[in-house]
């Protein structure tokens, strides 16, 4: 009991507890419960275009493993923004000749 007590005080950083039990203890992309798609997604949503870094620390993985993980894990999450909403096309007006050309057209 005491030695959870202790463990809940110490903070990220503090403490004597070997790097594995420390309540703060960092992991790789993608190996911890951080919603990345979403922050990614928040940041295509407001236009976001400054840089994606990886600061690397993790408590288990060996470094070189992590880093080459690490680098194609942001690219992954990486989001183009389009540059049209999916339905600009609506606004494109009327082409009869184009629309005569679609399979399910029926001239009437």
């Amino acid at each position: 009991m005491r030695s959870s007590i202790l463990r809940e005080k110490s903070g990220v950083y503090g403490g004597y507890q070997g790097w594995v039990e420390r309540p703060g203890r960092f992991r790789s992309l993608g190996d911890g419960q951080v919603d990345f798609k979403g922050i990614f997604s928040k940041l295509a949503q407001y236009d976001y275009d400054g840089w994606a870094v990886l600061e690397w620390e993790c408590c288990i993985k060996h470094p070189e493993q992590g880093a080459a993980e690490g680098a194609p894990f942001i690219k992954d999450h990486m989001i183009r923004v389009t540059e049209k909403a999916f339905d600009d096309f609506a606004a494109t007006g009327k082409d009869t000749k184009l629309n005569k050309t679609n399979p399910g057209y029926l001239n009437k």
